[in-house]
């Protein structure tokens, strides 16, 4: 039960991305259709209890960093009931979540109470106009409250994450940028993935994590890299040359970084995925609810041991994951 998470390919795992849901309360349309969305019934997605009796057993197998996802994880009912039992269990060293802030001006202070010290927070506009036309729906006034209602409850480590599609994002690049920097907060910026459920990626729509550094360098502040950047995490930092933040970039398409992934992402109806992208699931829902904790640990094992070099995004082979990403988990 001791020994560490480690795939053929000698990556070991020690970050677990847990899904509470796959709905969501906005409709990004690179992740959603507008209409027409089924949705898991509920007596399939996983209770509070089944989600900390997992997070045990992998933690027991070195697991030290959660990450709460959705869908919009703030539309589970009771979360932050969640985020308590979670934080309790010893061995947890960092408990993230990932939200698009809608619902965070209620949520916050009971978050920040229950133990999370550490949001994302997607937003790729601070204009009103543009965000209708990504999420179709007009709450960036609610996104922004959010924002400033976490600040007061006392979040300090606040990331922004934006999604870069070409012909799209260009005119919020450098704004963002600047408001990140303005704010103290870090900003993520994520190059556009084969993950939407409508088939409207394409290479011509990626705009390149290089392309926004550049654009960054020049407009804002001068970037360069991080020294004490984290090689496994899934962004490349850079700092402002003047001491004046920290940006990041997650090159998923144009550098993909599979052999530094450290990542196991359990789905909001009990299955495991060794990649963001991996075809093939492990459902464990059955031993998490009737099986004992060897028999969890031998899932996870098997899922790791089953883990392939990367997702070939840039390959022939690739082939989109049967899933969409707000039923994946982001």
């Amino acid at each position: 039960m001791t020994a560490p998470l480690i795939d053929s390919f000698a990556r070991v795992h020690d970050s677990l991305r847990i899904s509470v849901t796959d709905r969501c309360n906005i409709r990004c349309f690179y992740c959603m259709p507008e209409e027409g969305v089924k949705f898991m019934p509920r007596e399939e997605i996983l209770s509070f209890e089944d989600i900390e009796r997992f997070v045990r057993v992998a933690v027991s197998l070195g697991v030290n960093k959660l990450r709460i996802t959705g869908g919009e994880p703030l539309v589970r009912r009771n979360l932050p009931d969640l985020i308590a039992r979670l934080h309790a269990v010893p061995g947890v060293q960092d408990l993230a979540l990932t939200t698009n802030a809608v619902l965070l001006e209620e949520f916050a202070q009971p978050l920040y109470d229950a133990g999370l010290r550490r949001l994302n927070i997607h937003l790729d506009t601070l204009d009103r106009e543009r965000f209708l036309k990504i999420t179709r729906r007009d709450d960036l006034p609610k996104v922004m409250s959010g924002i400033a209602t976490a600040q007061k409850a006392g979040f300090r480590k606040i990331k922004i994450n934006i999604v870069a599609v070409k012909n799209l994002i260009e005119p919020d690049i450098v704004p963002m940028a600047k408001y990140c920097r303005e704010n103290g907060f870090e900003p993520r910026y994520i190059e556009f993935m084969p993950l939407d459920s409508q088939e409207l990626w394409g290479k011509s729509r990626v705009l390149s994590a290089d392309e926004m550094a550049a654009l960054i360098s020049k407009e804002v502040g001068e970037l360069v890299e991080a020294p004490d950047r984290d090689p496994r995490a899934p962004a490349t930092d850079y700092v402002y040359a003047d001491g004046g933040g920290r940006v990041g970039f997650i090159a998923s398409v144009t550098k993909p970084f599979c052999m530094n992934c450290n990542r196991l992402r359990l789905t909001s109806d009990g299955k495991i995925r060794y990649c963001l992208f991996a075809i093939e699931e492990t459902d464990v829902k059955q031993q998490i609810r009737t099986g004992t904790g060897d028999d969890i640990a031998a899932a996870i094992r098997g899922c790791v041991a089953a883990k392939w070099v990367g997702h070939e995004i840039n390959s022939a082979k690739f082939v989109p994951p049967p899933r969409p990403m707000y039923s994946i988990g982001g």
